[in-house]
């Protein structure tokens, strides 16, 4: 199993978690919570001189938007300084990652059809990051995303989320990790694998229940949920409904599936 999160002069959201001082720790409490507004303030009075910090923040940011699907704003705002900031191919790279999940986000949400634009961005992420990078897993696993979501093509995303997985594995970020088996898994049940797929939502939920992932819990346990007996599937889907009302009815996007459950 993946170990804890070696730091990264370039982290995103996605691998940024019990940091070493305690602002990178007050992010992620917020951040776990879906409070990514109070987290983004935390980093704004760096963002303007340190392109880490700005970087952070968009992607803190984007994030808010696929898990609400409103900021939408806010979070272009911060992705056009983020992008001015970035003096080097990661960080530009980085940049790029965001903007390109930023506008997927978008099309899958109904926000508006930015396809082209998401396939642009991560095609010129591709382009930046070195294969071995840090961020090439998280561009990994966005541009498995594209295939699945927007591009029918799940061979293609199978593959991406699984270089996504190794990368992930071998960088030591366990929240990415949590996200592929969980996409590993669906793709699984897609194919009728029951028992791959019961594998790889047990991992994603056990990861983001270590870590402390609240907003992340309740699709976890959502999924699943859809892969076991009528008594432990009911237990789970209540457990994900208290927590999404706990946390305001985020993710917004799992409100119709809990209702039908």
């Amino acid at each position: 199993m993946p170990g804890p999160a070696r730091r990264s002069s370039h982290q995103g959201p996605s691998d940024t978690f019990n940091g070493a001082t305690p602002s990178e720790q007050a992010v992620w409490r917020l951040r776990s919570r879906g409070c990514w507004a109070d987290a983004a303030a935390l980093l704004e009075p760096r963002a303007d001189a340190d392109s880490t910090a700005a970087i952070q923040r968009a992607a803190l940011l984007v994030e808010r938007c696929v898990f609400t699907a409103d900021g939408w704003a806010e979070a272009e705002d911060a992705l056009r300084a983020a992008e001015a900031t970035a003096s080097d191919d990661d960080e530009r790279g980085a940049a790029a990652c965001e903007r390109g999940h930023l506008a997927y986000a978008s099309t899958v949400l109904g926000k508006r059809d930015r396809a082209d634009e998401a396939r642009s961005a991560l095609g010129r992420a591709a382009a930046l990051l070195a294969p071995t990078a840090e961020g090439r897993p998280l561009l990994d696993f966005r541009r498995g995303l594209i295939a699945e979501h927007l591009g029918g093509n799940p061979p293609a995303a199978k593959a991406a989320y699984r270089r996504a997985h190794a990368g992930a594995t071998a960088h030591g970020d366990t929240l990415l990790c949590s996200s592929t088996w969980r996409h590993l898994a669906g793709l699984a049940l897609r194919d009728g694998e029951l028992a791959e797929a019961r594998h790889g939502f047990a991992e994603s939920l056990h990861l983001r229940e270590r870590l402390g992932f609240l907003v992340g819990m309740a699709p976890a346990l959502a999924a699943l949920a859809d892969v076991q007996p009528d008594e432990e599937a009911g237990r789970l889907r209540d457990e994900a409904k208290r927590l999404f009302r706990l946390l305001g009815g985020v993710p917004t996007w799992l409100e119709a599936q809990l209702a039908g459950a």
